[in-house]
């Protein structure tokens, strides 16, 4: 995980733009409109998919960063869910976090590998 998108991450949670823990993400996406939602790569099955269905719901976009990174990133350690509810901090995170996803990593041809996944509408993200 590129560490712009982590500082950016803890500028947010500072200026208090960003809602941590599942029931306020979920609160944030559905009554507050925030546009991003950010999931910890250790969320449940069940987590993930109430945040997945909140976000399909009010039409945000949702990322997977890696384990423990979520947390570490906004200052509190073990958190797996966080809704940014600002428009320009969401539009800046989405864009590091898109092209980050994109970036070749482990040799040529390959993608992705251990950074930010983005979840798209419909996309299964278990086994």
């Amino acid at each position: 995980m590129p560490k712009d998108v982590l500082n950016l991450l803890g500028l947010c949670a500072r200026a208090g733009r960003l809602k941590s823990g599942l029931e306020g993400c979920e609160q944030a996406v559905k009554r507050q409109g925030a546009p991003l939602c950010l999931v910890d790569e250790g969320i449940s099955p069940a987590s993930r998919k109430a945040m997945e269905d909140a976000c399909r719901f009010a039409g945000a976009r949702l990322f997977q960063l890696p384990q423990g990174s979520l947390g570490q990133a906004i200052g509190k350690p073990g958190r797996m869910a966080a809704a940014v509810t600002d428009p320009g901090f969401a539009t800046r995170l989405i864009q590091l976090l898109e092209a980050h996803q994109n970036r070749p990593c482990g040799g040529p041809g390959r993608k992705g590998g251990g950074g930010a996944q983005g979840l798209d509408e419909g996309e299964e993200t278990g086994p």
